[in-house]
């Protein structure tokens, strides 16, 4: 089957088109408990994001246009970053009053690799019209540091 190419709404939000959600698991954990089966499937959309680096830092930059910084959730390990949230509709409109209808409500989330080891405790995350930019410093392995022996 050949790959269709995404939108640029799909790209900028993470939202996926109805054909790439056709067959897609989702576990929903706080469902009606119909027929005895009370786990149904659900799945986070996928953040886009650009990853880069400088000499000392690695640089993460997402769009999260409609989610404030609190709901935003960042987990960061030495090697890993996970960026969590939901982006919650604030008014309901019935389906059939749709023309077009591309942005992406509900949660996402995106696991990283990073490309180095960073320090966790040295990052900082700012966000402006949108962009949440994440620095994150790189692990200087060159750093060197003596002590002193202590008599006891």
């Amino acid at each position: 089957m050949e790959k269709k190419k995404r939108s640029f709404f799909e790209r900028l939000t993470g939202a996926r088109s109805e054909e790439e959600n056709e067959g897609v698991k989702k576990l929903k954990v706080n469902g009606d408990k119909k027929d005895g089966d009370w786990l149904e499937e659900a799945e986070d959309a996928e953040l886009t994001v650009d990853l880069y680096q400088t000499p000392t830092e690695i640089i993460i930059q997402t769009m999260v246009a409609g989610v404030k910084p609190d709901d935003l959730e960042i987990d960061i390990a030495r090697d890993m970053i996970t960026i969590r949230g939901n982006r919650e509709e604030s008014r309901k409109i019935e389906e059939e009053d749709y023309f077009v209808k591309e942005l992406y409500w509900g949660s996402f989330s995106r696991t990283l690799q990073l490309p180095a080891e960073v320090e966790p405790e040295e990052a900082e995350a700012t966000e402006r019209h949108g962009l949440v930019t994440i620095r994150l410093e790189k692990v200087d392995k060159g750093k060197k540091n003596s002590i002193k022996i202590k008599s006891i």
